[in-house]
């Protein structure tokens, strides 16, 4: 199917209400693109172009109406958004879920956002779910185009507002040895920039590509230049004997992010996340947003910094 093509068919968007899709439907639609977004609320704010379709991927039967008459479809959901007990069985279920009426209604593509993280790195149960995920997907009878992403920058998202709430609410800190793992961020615009550029490009579908920035910063570096633009004063002390886990109580006291959120989040820190490879840049030539860039924007879309002038 060419780009032209692509751009006729509606595409399905599951998790469309979430901080990654309403981005995405917005981006869809201003490119003439048909959209129709599977929802929980029918009542969920979206642009008035989308189709909206009620169902939940936790019920089966709600989904052969979302599906019918789709190609391809975008998977962007995570169970670890509600209660944390059992995230990774609801994860499971939802994609085992979806593949089934995929292949009912004979879906032909999907396009999944997930994390970055290698089985043989010890993952933590957040990125090991995300990782199963993508494994239930690529097992269905369509292409899957997998994209790995680590930290997300944009305003509204969990590991950006963390960090945002414990440099300005936390002005020194006592950290585990965490600070020091490196990450290949990626600013929120280029991730979807990414996500429609799959569509548009039909020799992505069935690959899998690691998507970052241009930096690799660890999570020390991105807190301290945080708080250089927002002109805070930040000192971070790592101590030895503070635990990922330990360390993640404090963060549901001083952060705005759910428990069930934060500390999965947290535990995930000990993982390096960098990408493996740039395969995707050469069929996707973006020029990728820098770390100060990204927060600039995200804080300036939240309102906590003013826009600067053209």
């Amino acid at each position: 199917m060419s780009s032209s093509d692509s751009k006729k068919a509606m595409v399905l968007v599951t998790g469309a209400t979430g901080f990654i899709g309403k981005r995405l439907v917005a981006a869809l639609a201003a490119q003439g693109i048909p959209v129709r977004c599977l929802v929980r609320n029918p009542q969920s704010t979206l642009p008035p172009c989308a189709e909206v379709v009620q169902g939940d991927l936790l019920q089966v039967e709600t989904l052969d109406r979302a599906l019918e008459g789709i190609e391809t479809a975008y998977y962007l959901v995570h169970a670890m958004s509600g209660d944390r007990a059992g995230f990774e069985r609801r994860d499971r279920e939802a994609a085992e879920n979806f593949v089934a009426a995929a292949t009912r209604q004979g879906l032909r593509r999907v396009i999944y956002l997930g994390g970055l993280g290698e089985e043989k790195d010890d993952l933590s149960e957040h990125l090991a779910s995300r990782l199963e995920v993508a494994r239930i997907l690529q097992r269905g009878p369509f292409n899957t185009t997998y994209l790995r992403a680590a930290v997300i920058i944009g305003a509204g998202g969990a590991s950006f507002e963390m960090i945002r709430a414990l440099v300005e609410r936390l002005p020194v800190m006592i950290t585990p040895r965490w600070v020091s793992t490196r990450c290949q961020f990626i600013a929120v615009r280029d991730v979807i920039a990414y996500l429609v550029g799959c569509l548009l490009h039909e020799q992505t579908a069935g690959k899998t590509y690691d998507i970052g920035g241009p930096e690799i910063l660890s999570y020390r570096e991105m807190m301290e230049r945080f708080a250089r633009i927002e002109q805070k004063f930040i000192k971070i002390l790592p101590v030895p004997f503070l635990t990922p886990k330990l360390s993640s109580y404090w963060v549901w006291l001083v952060t705005p992010i759910k428990p069930s959120i934060s500390s999965p989040l947290i535990e995930g820190l000990g993982n390096e996340v960098v990408c493996h490879d740039d395969e995707i840049r050469k069929v996707i030539p973006l020029r990728l947003t820098g770390y100060d860039d990204a927060v600039r924007e995200a804080l300036e879309e939240a309102g906590a910094l003013p826009a600067e002038p053209n």
